[in-house]
């Protein structure tokens, strides 16, 4: 009996396209644009489709057909991308220009290659700035939550630190934000993904294990999970 109570309280979880309806109307909610971006991406497979059908058929129906349905599938693929890196987006909009939010980045979106850390390594208790580190071929990047004016120090101190141990190693700067120069928080793996390679896979796991003992100056929360934020309702 215990048991059977149990499973009725715990609250089921919605399906697999009903998420996808939630991303949808979360995504469209703060980009008017999207649902024209994805039946753009699903159309226009299609109307290729068809095209190649007609030009390579030469007239026969199954042949037409199967391009036809390639179409639809390729359509159907390119408009759930769009839709992700649309979400993705969204997401992140909702918690930028909040404490932790960089480190968020850092621990869910990171591309292949990079090692980064949702804790800073540098923290300002009164203003609530913080430098992130994350090491890849690249390099070690140094990335800035905070207005580059009040950051600016933070960055050249821990830079100090890391050219202390690792003389030979490039040391990037990025800051974070939505004043001019600054990376948007959405593009941030993009960002750091255009930083020419320098490194070699061994080297990168060799740097980042040697700045793994230079610790934090303050620990504070984790960072926001950006994929667990809710979408604020209208007023």
């Amino acid at each position: 009996m215990a048991r059977s109570s149990e499973k009725s309280s715990t609250p089921k979880q919605p399906g697999r396209f009903k998420q996808m309806w939630q991303v949808f109307q979360m995504t469209r909610r703060y980009d008017s644009s999207a649902q024209w971006l994805m039946l753009l991406g699903f159309l226009a497979p299609i109307i290729v489709g068809v095209a190649l059908g007609i030009w390579l058929g030469a007239g026969n129906g199954f042949t037409i057909a199967l391009w036809i349905v390639a179409g639809v599938l390729a359509g159907v693929l390119i408009a759930l991308i769009i839709l992700g890196r649309l979400a993705e987006k969204a997401a992140y909009s909702q918690i930028e220009g909040q404490p932790g939010a960089v480190g968020a980045v850092l621990r869910s979106s990171l591309r292949r290659g990079w090692i980064g850390s949702e804790m800073p390594v540098a923290v300002n208790g009164k203003t609530q700035d913080a430098v992130y580190r994350a090491v890849g071929r690249g390099g070690v990047v140094l990335i800035a939550e905070g207005a580059a004016s009040r950051t600016g120090r933070m960055l050249d101190d821990e830079k100090r630190k890391i050219v202390r141990i690792l003389p030979n190693v490039p040391v990037t700067f990025v800051h974070v934000g939505r004043e001019d120069g600054d990376v948007p928080l959405h593009k941030l793996p993009r960002s750091l993904s255009g930083i020419k390679n320098t490194l070699s896979k061994a080297e990168v796991l060799a740097v980042n294990n040697r700045l793994s003992s230079l610790g934090t100056q303050l620990p504070i929360p984790k960072g926001i999970d950006p994929f667990k934020v809710r979408p604020q309702r209208g007023r």
